[in-house]
Order: C-alpha cells, then sequence, then structure tokens
C-alpha cells in the first residue's frame, strides 16, 4: 500500500534541464528524466498553448528510458511566455529537431504525446522517418478540415445551444478562431474576458453531460497567453496544408505505432484516429469504453498500453 501511493505522490526530478540557444527571439524548455544513459523518447504537450508536467515521465520505466520533454515557443516555462511571433508548426519541428542535436542524440528515438502533441509527433515522423523508432499517441488529433468542420460547425449536433452562442457575435466572414483571436489580442479588458469565457473554455465543454460558460472575476494572464496561442493556430489551419498528414501516412507506415483513443471523444473524434490507424500496416489501436477528451479510464489505458507496447 505504501509503494502504490509512493507512485502516486512521487513527482520525477530531471538530472538535466535548460534552454535551447535563443532562435527569433525564442528560447525554448526542456527537461530530462529518468536514465542519462537510457534509450530516448521525447515527449511534449498538447494545446496549441499547454505546458509540460514532470508527472508524465511516471509513465516509462526511468531506470530504463530517458525522457525528454520540452514546452513550445510561447509556452511553460519556454521564453517569452506567450509569444506569438515566429510561432508556427514547422518552428516546432524545427525546435524538435534542434533539441536533439543539442542533446547529441543520434539514434532512432520513441514519439509520445497526446492530442495536438499527436499532430506534432506525426508531423515530425513524417519528416524525418528515419530519426523514429516507434510512435505512442493519444487522443488523435490530425489539424484537417475535417476537425475544423467538426469544432464550428457539427459539434452542434450534440451542441447547438453553446455553439449558437459561440458563433452569435460572428460576421459572416469570420470564422469563430478570426473573430475571438481579435478579441484575446484587443486592449479592451472587456472583449479579453469575454473570449475567454467562451472560446476559451469551449473545447473543454465538448464531451460534458452538463456544459457551462466559464465565468473570470480576473483575467488569468497564463490563461490568456495560452488562448491566444490556440487561436491564433486555429486561425491559421494549424500552419497546415488540408489533410497533410493522412496525405504522408505512407512515409510512417512501417513504424511500430501505439494508438489510445476515447470512443466518444466530442473534441477530437475517433473517425480520425481509425483512419489513420487504417493507413499504418504496423498500428495497435485501443479503443477506450470512455467519453470525454480526457479521463480517468483513457489514462489508466495510455500508461497500461505504453508499458506493454514497449515491451514488444
Amino acid at each position: 500500500m505504501l509503494q502504490n501511493l509512493w507512485k502516486k505522490f512521487f513527482v520525477p526530478r530531471p538530472f538535466n534541464q535548460g534552454y535551447l540557444p535563443q532562435t527569433d527571439g525564442n528560447e525554448v524548455w526542456f527537461a530530462e528524466y529518468g536514465n542519462p544513459q537510457g534509450e530516448p523518447i521525447l515527449v511534449t504537450h498538447g494545446g496549441p498553448g499547454g505546458h509540460c508536467r514532470a508527472e508524465r515521465a511516471k509513465l516509462f520505466d526511468l531506470h530504463r528510458y530517458r525522457v525528454i520533454m520540452f514546452d513550445q515557443r510561447g509556452c511553460g516555462n519556454s521564453l517569452p511566455f506567450g509569444n506569438l511571433i515566429h510561432n508556427t508548426t514547422d518552428d516546432i519541428l524545427f525546435d524538435m529537431e534542434r533539441l536533439l542535436d543539442f542533446l547529441k542524440i543520434t539514434q532512432p528515438i520513441i514519439l509520445q504525446g497526446g492530442s495536438w502533441a499527436s499532430t506534432l509527433m506525426l508531423l515530425f515522423a513524417e519528416h524525418h522517418p528515419q530519426r523514429v523508432k516507434k510512435l505512442l499517441l493519444s487522443q488523435i488529433f490530425l489539424a484537417d478540415e475535417n476537425n475544423e468542420k467538426w469544432e464550428q460547425e457539427q459539434c452542434g449536433l450534440f451542441y447547438p445551444d453553446m455553439l449558437q452562442q459561440l458563433r452569435s457575435p460572428l460576421n459572416n466572414w469570420q470564422t469563430v478562431p478570426e473573430y475571438y483571436l481579435k478579441q484575446l489580442l484587443s486592449d479592451d479588458v472587456t472583449q479579453q474576458k469575454q473570449a475567454l469565457e467562451t472560446y476559451g473554455v469551449f473545447e473543454r465543454i465538448l464531451g460534458a453531460l452538463e456544459p457551462h460558460w466559464g465565468k473570470f472575476e480576473t483575467i488569468d494572464e497564463k490563461n490568456l497567453g495560452y488562448t491566444r496561442i490556440y487561436a491564433q493556430y486555429a486561425a491559421h489551419h494549424y500552419y497546415l496544408k488540408n489533410n497533410e498528414i493522412m496525405r504522408q501516412a505512407k512515409k510512417i507506415c512501417d513504424i511500430p505505432t501505439l494508438i489510445i483513443h476515447n470512443r466518444l471523444d466530442m473534441l477530437c473524434p475517433f473517425k480520425g484516429a481509425y483512419e489513420l490507424s487504417q493507413q499504418l500496416k504496423n498500428c495497435k489501436l485501443i479503443v477506450v469504453p470512455e467519453r470525454g477528451h480526457i479521463g480517468k479510464l483513457l489514462h489508466k489505458t495510455i500508461a497500461k498500453e505504453i508499458r506493454k507496447f514497449l515491451k514488444e
């Protein structure tokens, strides 16, 4: 029992952490956990606009693996916080390559990530298949036209009232993220607060049986920074060509891949994960019987299946 409690509350400490050399005014933070001589695993957070948590390292056997985490530009410990300049998908992929080179990692690595992080890991693998040994993915987000239509239109099949409120202030020529990005970047605190209370919480609402808009007495600067980053990426279609990941899937079809996805994920519908798995010859798909984008059963399944997959 004491051992189980220790595992639950233990927070790994990095054996190395710091910043990549500054580029384009950005300093990207990273931390390493586990065995310095271990097999490398690269991990990042979801979003866009999130941060890494040391607890994620507990997914892996820290005696065997060298777990490397990094906060994306403008996120978490990376500097300057909330920065939107030179902050695109290609910039993040460039930072991933820089990080591996900076740490002198030349062997093929394992990539792990969920949601937006799954997007980045898939893209990195497609750009550098020779550098990737395995993919450990969950909550697949392909950042394509299907995802965009779902979040801005089709989710209204289940949340028509919430979507109507979200869209009601828009002009006909505006998309949802374009309108709210302008609000978030406004100098008007009232507009910022309105955007945070609607667009800032909408993705968390999807999947809830009793959804509620957020209400904030004051503006949380961290929340504002993260939401600005998210809105900028969404307004620019995540800086990707439509269906880019699926069109390039043949480049990674032989890489051993684990995909874990909730059956009733209302933020990233299961269809994307299923269709991706069909394109990959060496893929194991685990469907979790749970609703929502996150959840206790999903997290337990991720931990269990990753350990099992790494032993195969």
